[in-house]
């Protein structure tokens, strides 16, 4: 499997990005898929993640509202749309396998920085 993360950058406060992930070799039936973020000096937060079993999402309460999930299964991706951004969402994103939604990521491709500066 191979997810590739791509679409950060810098971006000022209230602006907005979409994030995109290039699933290779992912098989949608099986695994969930989502996304989680690092930031300097901080630990690895879930953000949001997308169930292999029925297809619910799952946001983390600092991003409801604000970010939404979606995939094109045609096209082996899935995006992360954030709207509203903030400073404290500057971090690099990681696009994830998941065996649950509420457990650990299994493996994740390079990540991909957001910057949210004015």
């Amino acid at each position: 499997v191979q997810l590739q993360a791509s679409g950060g950058g810098l971006v000022q406060p209230g602006g907005f990005l979409r994030l995109s992930c290039v699933a290779s070799g992912f098989t949608w039936d099986y695994y969930s898929i989502g996304w989680f973020r690092q930031a300097p000096g901080k630990e690895r937060e879930g953000v949001s993640c997308m169930s292999s079993s029925d297809g619910s999402t799952y946001d983390a309460d600092s991003v409801k509202g604000r970010f939404t999930f979606s995939r094109d299964r045609a096209r082996k991706t899935v995006y992360l749309q954030m709207n509203s951004l903030k400073p404290e969402d500057t971090a690099v994103y990681y696009c994830a396998a998941y065996a649950s939604c509420n457990g650990p990521p299994l493996g994740w491709g390079q990540g991909t920085l957001v910057t949210v500066s004015s």
